[in-house]
Formats: structure tokens, C-alpha cells, sequence
């Protein structure tokens, strides 16, 4: 029987909870709300939830976490096999930016700069005592000025195709999700997304702005990204495959 996990900085009615399934032991989040009738089952990247009826037995949990036991070791290897391998922070390192691989150079002196690009190599300036996370810092905040120049640049080309004015394009360094549109017309983009190809970077951003229009995943909202993206559907299956 899977067994709560108590956690004082969790909201009410959410547990962390651990279970047995198909011989290994699995953490996962326990959500319970009033508003669902069944028991259901997500995996993302930030791993298993299971969302139930505020007044469901445990032996109903059991039983489907049994049922779905396989399905859900396998799904979990899945999102464990896309994860991107850690980025390295030293001299000669790979850096992605606009689907290329830039070579990460570290200049160690007296002279101090922001991190600028020269031709393939990604250059930072830091004191001889800098440390990775001095030279992490710098190659994140270059990316986040990178992008956000890129997504606005992209934002100002494709609002007037579709008809929108964005009141705000701003960062997000969301686990989950690559973008979002408020009601109020601020989209906000991932910052991860400047390191993918400038094809699925036009892609988000007309599927964020479509939203301006329909706040919905509609056959309208649809056909709106594809007036402006026609091979959207081959796009957002290229994205889906990349792991945040």
C-alpha cells in the first residue's frame, strides 16, 4: 500500500507519497480535490501525480496504481532517458544556442567584461579566482539576454500575421512548459528555448500569440497557427521530443 510522505511545505491536500510499482520503489505527488470523480495518473519531468476524489479509499489508489504499474515505470524511464545531460561550465565545454554548439572559452585576468560571442566560441571574462558558478552565471545571463532580443524579435514579425498585439514578451524558466499567454496579453517564453532551433523557436511563439486570439487548443486556434506555421504539426512533434 503506498505510504504518505509528510512535508510541512506542501498545500493542502497534496502528499508525497512512495509506492512499490512493478518492483521499484516510485515517489510521486498525491493530489486530492473535490471537483474529480476518477483517479488520475500524469507524468511530466517533474515525475508521477496522481490526482483523486477528496473522499476516495485508498484501496481504489492501490488498485490502480497497480493496474497502471507498468505504464507508469515505463513513461517515468521515458522522461529519465530525454533528460538533457548536464551542463558543464568550464573552458572547452558544448554549449547549445540556436540548434549550433558553441565552444565555451574562459578568459581568466584583471580584465572583467560580460559574455560575448566571437564566431563559434562563447567567451567570458572573469577574475583568475572565479569559480564554475562565476562562470555559470555569466553564461546565464548572456543566454537570457539572448533570448530575450530573439523572442521579442520573432514576437514583432508574426503579431501582425496574426492580427495580436502582445503587451509584454517576457522569460520563464518554467520545468514544463516551453510557453504561456496571460489574458492580459503578457507571453512568457522559456528561456531554454534559445538553445533549440530558430524553427521551433517561431513555432512557440506563434502558438503563443494565437492564444491572444483563442485561449483555447480549438479547430480555430489550430487553424490560426497554421495560417502563419504551416508545418506546425511537424514542429510541435520535433518539440515534444525535446526534454526541458
Amino acid at each position: 500500500m503506498p505510504k504518505p510522505t509528510r512535508h510541512n511545505l506542501l498545500p493542502p491536500g497534496v502528499e508525497q507519497r512512495a509506492a512499490l510499482l512493478a518492483g521499484q520503489h516510485i515517489t510521486y505527488t498525491l493530489k486530492r480535490s473535490s471537483k474529480r470523480r476518477s483517479i488520475g495518473l500524469r507524468i511530466d519531468a517533474g515525475g508521477l501525480t496522481v490526482s483523486m476524489p477528496l473522499r476516495a479509499s485508498e484501496q481504489w489508489l492501490s488498485e490502480v496504481l497497480r493496474d497502471k504499474a507498468d505504464w507508469v515505470v515505463e513513461k517515468l524511464q521515458g522522461w529519465q532517458d530525454r533528460k538533457p545531460p548536464e551542463v558543464e561550465f568550464h573552458d572547452g565545454a558544448a554549449l547549445d544556442c540556436l540548434g549550433d554548439l558553441l565552444t565555451l572559452r574562459v578568459e581568466r585576468g584583471t580584465f572583467v567584461a560580460p559574455a560575448q560571442r566571437r564566431g563559434n566560441d562563447l567567451c567570458v571574462f572573469l577574475a583568475a579566482s572565479a569559480t564554475e558558478k562565476h562562470i555559470a552565471r555569466d553564461v546565464n545571463i548572456w543566454y537570457r539576454i539572448q533570448a530575450l532580443q530573439m523572442y521579442e524579435q520573432r514576437a514583432a514579425h508574426y503579431a501582425p500575421l496574426l492580427d495580436v498585439a502582445p503587451h509584454e514578451i517576457k522569460l520563464s524558466t518554467a520545468r514544463t512548459q516551453w510557453g504561456c499567454c496571460t489574458a492580459g496579453g503578457t507571453v512568457r517564453l522559456n528561456v531554454q528555448l534559445i538553445k533549440l532551433p530558430v524553427r521551433l523557436i517561431d513555432y512557440v511563439v506563434v502558438h503563443e500569440l494565437a492564444h491572444l486570439r483563442e485561449m483555447n487548443h480549438s479547430a480555430r486556434f489550430w487553424k490560426l497557427v497554421e495560417s502563419v506555421c504551416p508545418d506546425y504539426v511537424k514542429l510541435r512533434a520535433e518539440l515534444k521530443a525535446v526534454a526541458l
